[in-house]
């Protein structure tokens, strides 16, 4: 009827086309003399509180099940990397999977005991050197701290070594705490080693059947677009995992060779200490480059000290305006702010391994957050690797030529 009440299921707008407020007969009077500023206001503040809190209570959760966690995130990093030659030793050498992940692990691993080994042989054939050469660089730093301009002179410097030894000695008990939970802290280090490296072979495996599990616990209509911006965030891992290995390397050559030419001992590990301090980007080169300026200083003086600094620095700007804008591209488009600001956070978070994970973990965000939003960084990928999969435990899809038998069956 046409005078009939707009009553919800009659009128000429079907019931699935109405929105909430179209059920509203009024509008108290309450709701009335509220300013619509302060009704969108008060909408958006309980909805941000929401968010922050569950970001809070995932935060509290990731670090009480960090020893899980972290050895999972490092698990994925490293399957990205060795997928290639993964599928490499699968599709050109005829490895059977099992083989070809096995074998690309174990790469990996005889690489970084390679590194580690001729490191340590340095380590062992330099110390020599850098105690001769110590003292007469003590002396010139000494010699520098009373004529120039902190004129210390050698008695205020051998009292304050007297000082801290006393410190030291007072904060005993702390020291052999400290040691005790530095063994806890190795425990935690080898559990979590070795869920990395059974991950990372069950990654490189399973991959696929893995995240087609995990997909297919959500519900059917997010699995497409998740699956794409999952696609599209392993892609910025990638990209962001071979360039930061590749900066790493300029930036272990850079200073390492510079310090070879000046003649500091332990040219060698201090290269190699700057690659692995170059995984922290911004923060971890100049940690490790100052390490390199302070074994200078202490075995050929200040001036040799000055020079690798420069070289340092050097090194560092060729990074940053050169490598991190051209390599990097737009496959990891995070401002420097951010960059520093993640580090930040995931070193206070999570400490060392924080600051390892954390600028990896915001592009990947940051990718897959564009795109549910409409903004595709890597449109070239398309959606040709469409996610066909089905919750765990649930029957096999009917095909279209099986649909009329099943029918049947069911009539």
């Amino acid at each position: 009827m046409s005078g009939s009440p707009d009553v919800p299921g009659t009128g000429d707008t079907p019931v699935g086309d109405r929105r909430p407020s179209d059920n509203l007969t009024e509008i108290t009077p309450v709701v009335a003399s509220i300013p619509r500023s302060v009704q969108l206001s008060a909408a958006w503040a309980w909805r941000v509180l929401l968010i922050i809190a569950a970001t809070a209570v995932g935060v509290w959760a990731i670090s009480v099940l960090k020893t899980i966690v972290v050895p999972i995130a490092i698990a994925i990093l490293l399957a990205v990397l060795l997928a290639p030659v993964a599928r490499f030793l699968r599709e050109r050498a005829r490895f059977p999977r099992g083989l070809a992940a096995g074998g690309a692990l174990i790469g990996l691993l005889g690489l970084v005991g390679g590194l580690l080994t001729v490191a340590g042989n340095s380590v062992v054939k330099g110390f020599g050197e850098l105690g001769d050469q110590a003292a007469q660089g003590i002396d010139e730093i000494t010699q520098w701290l009373a004529e120039g301009p902190l004129h210390i002179s050698a008695d205020q410097l051998d009292s304050y070594l007297n000082q801290l030894g006393t410190s030291i000695s007072q904060n005993s008990d702390g020291v052999v705490s400290g040691a005790l939970s530095v063994t806890t802290t190795l425990g935690h280090v080898a559990a979590g080693a070795l869920i990395a490296l059974f991950c990372t072979f069950f990654f490189l495996l399973d991959g696929t059947s893995i995240w087609r599990w995990c997909l297919g616990l959500l519900p059917v209509r997010a699995r497409a677009r998740t699956h794409q911006a999952a696609r599209r965030g392993l892609v910025t891992l990638g990209a962001y995992t071979r360039t930061q290995i590749f900066v790493a390397f300029v930036d272990a050559v850079g200073i390492g060779a510079g310090a070879a030419i000046l003649g500091v001992p332990l040219a060698l590990p201090l290269g190699i200490l700057v690659f692995i301090g170059s995984f922290v980007p911004i923060v971890g080169a100049v940690l490790t480059g100052s390490i390199a300026v302070l074994v200078a200083l202490v075995a050929q003086g200040p001036g040799a000290a000055v020079i690798m600094l420069v070289i340092v620095l050097a090194v560092q700007q060729i990074e940053g305006h050169v490598l991190q804008p051209l390599i990097m591209g737009h496959a990891v488009s995070l401002h420097p702010v951010a960059v520093l600001l993640a580090v930040a956070t995931g070193s206070f978070l999570a400490g060392i391994v924080g600051a390892l994970l954390a600028v990896p973990v915001v592009a990947v965000i940051n990718t897959v957050v564009l795109y549910l939003h409409g903004h595709d960084k890597f449109p070239d990928l398309g959606d040709d690797d469409a996610f066909h999969g089905r919750p765990p435990h649930a029957p096999p899809p009917v095909t279209a030529a099986a649909a009329p038998a099943a029918e049947g069956e069911r009539s």
